[in-house]
């Protein structure tokens, strides 16, 4: 009972701490289209337990290293209380500022007996559930029912099923082996290789293609997964029981306790971890 209580509480002080340091789309907005940044090739998922706003972490990355990638995805995953989740209610896919910022904010939904797919297949899905989105919304705002981008609120879209961006590109024969000398036992096997492209019946406009091409383009050129390792301390002037509590027991579980069900699936050579001390 008391580690449930000392988990819990160290928990619900993270959360609010979240809440309380993040930051405003405005801020973000005002930046301009580079954000103040150098915009560099890929996709950057940004992992975070917030649903609206951008999480404190972006801005002390940024800070330190004014860097990142020309698309940058909110991914925020959360479990319900059902046991299983539709394909088509999965994925809530929004956007942040206008077209051109390139920013999306991703809320991926597991029931909790739902089985979380490999890195491979969850970034297919992610990035087609994108790419209906960016399809979706060129449709609305064609037609004049898109609210206008200039605003900073967001509005997430149900993703029933998103465009096939993935085509096999044949198989590679035996003459691709590296093995240098000729055995006729020997039989090359057989692999195929995937390419992202836009299928030739995708009836979209310039705009939405530009965009749609922008995003493979980001695709091909890597993906990396942004996750926080958050140290907690108590805060200067709190009680004698806080500092044992967070600053002792709570860091103690958080260190020999397991990260997020997803967190065990994505490949460790596209991980960076940015640390940030938590004063609760």
């Amino acid at each position: 009972m008391i580690v449930m209580c000392v988990w819990h509480y160290g928990t619900i002080k993270k959360y609010e701490f979240d809440v309380q340091n993040k930051v405003s789309v405005n801020w973000l907005l005002n930046l301009g289209p580079s954000l103040g940044i150098v915009r560099v090739r890929g996709i950057g998922l940004i992992h975070t337990e917030l649903m609206s706003g951008i999480p404190a972490i972006f801005s002390h990355f940024v800070t330190n290293l004014p860097a990142f990638h020309q698309v940058l995805v909110f991914l925020c995953v959360k479990s319900v209380p059902v046991p299983h989740l539709e394909a088509e209610e999965r994925f809530l896919v929004g956007r942040i500022g206008p077209k051109e910022y390139r920013l999306y904010r991703v809320i991926v939904r597991y029931g909790y007996r739902d089985v979380q797919k490999d890195d491979l297949e969850f970034e297919k899905e992610l990035v087609s559930s994108i790419a209906e989105f960016i399809r979706s919304s060129g449709e609305y705002d064609k037609n004049g029912f898109l609210e206008d981008t200039e605003k900073p609120s967001e509005k997430l879209s149900h993703i029933s099923a998103g465009i096939p961006l993935w085509e096999e590109n044949g198989e590679l024969d035996a003459s691709a082996s590296p093995h240098k000398e000729v055995d006729p036992y020997y039989v090359a096997p057989k692999r195929k290789k995937a390419r992202f492209v836009i299928p030739e019946s995708a009836q979209v406009d310039s705009e939405v293609r530009c965009e749609l091409q922008e995003l493979m383009d980001a695709r091909e050129a890597g993906m990396s997964f942004i996750l926080g390792h958050s140290y907690m301390k108590a805060k200067s002037g709190s009680s004698f029981i806080k500092r044992i509590v967070i600053n002792f027991f709570y860091e103690f579980l958080r260190k020999n306790s397991r990260g997020p069900a997803y967190a065990a699936n994505i490949p460790h050579a596209s991980t960076l971890e940015v640390g940030m001390v938590y004063q609760v």
